[in-house]
């Protein structure tokens, strides 16, 4: 239920603060007083999209707050938790909505505080509230809603969600089918070139680290004459040659040798050059095996540029190295596999949607049978709303029809030749005739406004029962009618409070005496500024209102008689 509301800086609203309770609310003033300012409010703060152009002149922002009363255990709160957003109730229910609109158009919208988006807070307010003008733009008269209107009444919401929870069961499967067969469009060239790559890498015998190894013999390859004069030379001076370093060094250790038989302290020295002579002689030892193993083979040279030019052609194709090589290798084997297992997993995958298709029609066509069947029952419900609207002998029909398949919907989703969609396979269309001998027309082509806002009365007062909405909003319900119309909508809509919570702006006195409680919305000049004030009657004030909406401006003794005997009619 809507308990509070507050306006800031909206339109020629400066700072408005209304309190609701339960039963029929009535809103009545005069024209361009401001009360249509406050349902634009309120369809921002039930998630409609902001525009700067409502902020009052010389602010920044505009600032929209409501405060609903809703149980913890409702579907709002447990659509939030869905969301990830704790709904954060008092003991109260309180559940509170904000909007901020900026001149930047950076506008914000917070429940309970935190920031949510505007789509989020369209969903979680649908049940909240709904508001039903003359043009009804809302839900009841929008044909893409007449198909969720019967299914509430016909009860039929949880077969619903089962028929919405195959069809999602459905949609993946064929997203699968078209990605397999579109890879079994391409099979053939996909093939040739998978093997293609498997062979040429397979043939190419890759090793990792391989091409490391062949630039370092690249290397040596290249410089094997140097390399081979530079360790011959070595050879020569440490051991072959004449005056060889090995030889001067044995010359030093016996001149050492001989000197330890006058001072032993040297001897420690002539057994290190021992040790050094043998060093030598292991090093000479291994340059003469390095010097055989030199080769000065252009051949094998020839053969090292080339395996080293193959090698980098494969890894500029596959990733740069040739362990991304031997990795795009296992890839190719792997997706090959696929490719061979590919007609298995297409008729897989269509004996799977078969038999998803079977138990989806069954479904659809369940909840199909048992809206027909509704919708005769609301159909008779909504002309005799009609009948007490004063719209006697007004045929209303709700039209059930299969939805026509689209070029290029699967098979999977048609069945009889009619589509298939998350809510089955049906559409609706609810068409009226309110005059005797005319034709059944659609619901959105009433040219009458009274006419209009009646039906839209009677399925509101149908619905109730179905708990369609928290909170009724009729803003000028009231058009079109007058006179003893009037009279039979304000009964209306005080049976309908019994069930919600309603609010109705009015200009007729005969459906404002009806109200539990009744604003009058005024617009007043203050220093230079227009303003919009609200005020919630007592018994006298109320007199003078409902004699207002009787007699205009000035009131008389009689239109005061007048608007306190209807007070004291209803």
């Amino acid at each position: 239920m809507l308990r509070e509301l507050s306006i800031k800086n909206f339109a020629i609203i400066d700072d408005l603060h209304i309190r609701f309770s339960k039963g029929l609310t009535i809103l009545s003033g005069e024209t361009g007083a401001g009360k249509s300012i406050i349902i634009n409010a309120v369809n921002l703060l039930l998630g409609s999209r902001a525009d700067a152009g409502f902020i009052r002149t010389g602010a920044d922002t505009a600032e929209l707050e409501v405060l609903f009363e809703v149980s913890p255990d409702s579907s709002v709160a447990g659509l939030l938790a869905t969301n990830g957003y704790d709904p954060s109730f008092s003991e109260n229910g309180n559940f509170v909505i904000r909007r901020i609109i900026s001149r930047n158009d950076k506008h914000r919208a917070y429940i309970n505080g935190r920031n949510i988006s505007v789509k989020l807070l369209s969903t979680v307010t649908e049940n909240l509230a709904g508001i039903s003008g003359q043009h009804a733009h809302q839900g009841l008269l929008n044909p893409e809603q007449h198909l969720l209107i019967l299914d509430q009444f016909g009860g039929l919401m949880t077969l619903r969600e089962k028929v919405y929870q195959s069809y999602q069961e459905i949609v993946p499967m064929l997203r699968r089918l078209a990605e397999l067969n579109e890879i079994k469009s391409r099979q053939l060239e996909q093939r040739e070139l998978l093997e293609f790559q498997q062979t040429e890498i397979a043939e190419a015998d890759v090793r990792a680290g391989e091409d490391a190894a062949l630039e370092r013999e690249r290397v040596i390859l290249k410089n094997g004459k140097m390399l081979y004069q530079a360790v011959y030379s070595g050879i020569e001076e440490l051991y072959s040659a004449q005056n060889a370093i090995v030889e001067r060094l044995v010359e030093v250790k016996k001149r050492l040798e001989k000197a330890c038989e006058i001072d032993p302290e040297l001897s420690s020295q002539a057994k290190g050059l021992d040790n050094t002579t043998f060093q030598i002689e292991d090093i000479v030892a291994n340059l003469r095996d390095y010097l055989h193993r030199i080769q000065i083979d252009e051949k094998r040279l020839d053969e090292v540029d080339a395996r080293l030019d193959m090698l980098q052609k494969l890894k500029r194709k596959h990733g740069g190295s040739l362990e991304a090589v031997l990795s795009h290798l296992e890839s190719v084997e792997e997706r090959l596999s696929k490719i061979e297992n590919i007609s298995d997993s297409i008729t897989e995958t269509e004996e799977l949607l078969s038999e998803q298709k079977a138990k989806f029609v069954l479904l659809a066509a369940e909840l199909s049978e048992k809206r027909k069947a509704a919708a005769e029952i609301l159909a008779r419900k909504v002309e005799a709303e009609l009948d007490t609207l004063q719209m006697s002998h007004t045929r209303f029909q709700i039209l059930i029809q299969p939805v026509p398949p689209t070029e290029n919907l699967s098979p999977y989703l048609v069945a009889d030749g009619n589509a298939l969609n998350e809510t089955g396979m049906d559409r609706a269309a609810f068409l009226i005739s309110p005059n005797v001998g005319e034709s059944l027309k659609p619901l959105a082509s009433i040219a009458s406004g009274g006419e209009l806002s009646r039906v839209v009365l009677a399925l509101k007062a149908i619905l109730a029962q179905s708990e369609f909405v928290e909170t009724v909003i009729f803003d000028e319900v009231d058009a079109g009618i007058g006179g003893s119309v009037a009279e039979v909508v304000g009964r209306k809509l005080s049976s309908l409070a019994a069930h919600h919570q309603v609010i109705c702006i009015t200009h007729l006195p005969q459906i404002a005496k009806f109200g539990d409680h009744h604003f009058r919305i005024s617009k007043q000049v203050s220093s230079g500024r227009t303003r919009t004030a609200i005020d919630l009657l007592d018994k006298n004030d109320r007199v003078r209102e409902i004699a207002r909406m009787l007699g205009g401006v000035k009131l008389t003794q009689t239109t005061l008689d007048h608007a306190l005997e209807m007070l004291g009619n209803r």
